[in-house]
C-alpha cells in the first residue's frame, strides 16, 4: 500500500488503498490541492515535488521528466507528480516554494 507524507503540509499523510497510481492522483483523491498548470500532461513543472526520501519507491523518470532535468528545470531530488508513479512503499515529499498555493497554510 502506497504512503505519501507531505512534510511541509504539517506532515499530512496519505495511505492509499490503490496498488499503484501517479502521485498527483493519490494526492488529489485525498482532497489535497496540488498545482498542475498543464492538466497533468507533463508539459510544465508546476506539479514538481521535492523528494525528501523514498525516491527508490517511485517509477523511473520518464522522457518528460528527463527532458526537464536536461533543461535544468528539475533537480536530481525533484520529480513531476503527474508523471511519477508510486506502486508501493513510503514517499516523503515537500511542496516547492514556487508551487505553493496562497490559500493553503504550509509548515516549515
Amino acid at each position: 500500500m502506497p504512503r505519501i507524507v507531505i512534510e511541509n503540509l504539517y506532515n499530512r499523510t496519505i495511505d492509499s488503498e490503490k496498488s499503484s497510481g501517479k502521485v498527483i492522483e493519490l494526492i488529489h483523491e485525498n482532497g489535497i490541492d496540488w498545482m498542475h498548470a498543464c492538466g497533468k500532461k507533463g508539459r510544465c513543472t508546476s506539479c514538481k515535488m521535492i523528494v525528501v526520501s523514498g525516491m527508490e519507491n517511485l517509477s523511473p523518470p520518464n522522457d518528460r521528466e528527463l527532458f526537464f532535468r536536461n533543461q535544468g528545470r528539475l533537480k536530481v531530488n525533484e520529480r513531476l507528480c503527474c508523471q511519477a508513479e508510486l506502486p508501493a512503499g513510503e514517499l516523503h515529499i515537500r511542496v516547492a516554494e514556487i508551487n505553493k498555493f496562497p490559500h493553503l497554510a504550509y509548515s516549515d
